[in-house]
Parts: structure tokens; sequence; C-alpha cells
């Protein structure tokens, strides 16, 4: 099942608000959140993915790989956390 891209993005601000500030999760939270079925949450990491990259384009949040900021431009291979940018906005 696919999502809308302002319904992922919405779940990555409110995952990372609801850690502290220099935490991070992993894009596989924002997936099982949206969708509870292994195999449906697997599907929808692509998604996810992208989404995070837009977000961190927009410096929104980071995409990290170990302690490496990711550019958003490229598709990262492995595991990657998302943490909040230089732009987050808190509520």
């Amino acid at each position: 099942m696919t999502h809308p891209d302002d319904v992922i993005a919405s779940r990555v601000l409110q995952l990372l608000e609801q850690r502290a500030p220099g935490a991070s999760i992993c894009p596989s939270e924002v997936a099982r959140s949206l969708e509870q079925d292994e195999p449906q949450w697997r599907a929808l990491m692509p998604e996810v993915r992208r989404v995070a990259r837009a977000l961190a384009a927009a410096r929104i949040i980071d995409v990290t790989q170990g302690d490496v900021r990711l550019d958003p431009d490229t598709e990262a291979e492995g595991p990657i956390r998302l943490r909040r940018g230089a732009h987050f906005k808190h509520p």
C-alpha cells in the first residue's frame, strides 16, 4: 500500500519530535508505524527513504550513515538513520 508523501513526511517529523534533539530514528520505524504487516511495511521502505531525501534536501532532517551526513541528492545504500536537521521546527 502506498501513502502520500505528506503523510510519510509528517510521520518522520512526528517520530523525531518524540525523541531527544540529538537522537535519530530508523526509516523502518516510520514504515512500521504506517503499516503493521511486515511485507507491507517493507514494501513502503523505498517511499520512506525517498521522502527522507526530500526532507534532507530542505535541511529539515539529516540522513546519516554512522556519523556521516549523506548528500540528499544521492540514494544511499545500506542502513541509514534520520535525525533533526538545521531547519527542523518544534511544535
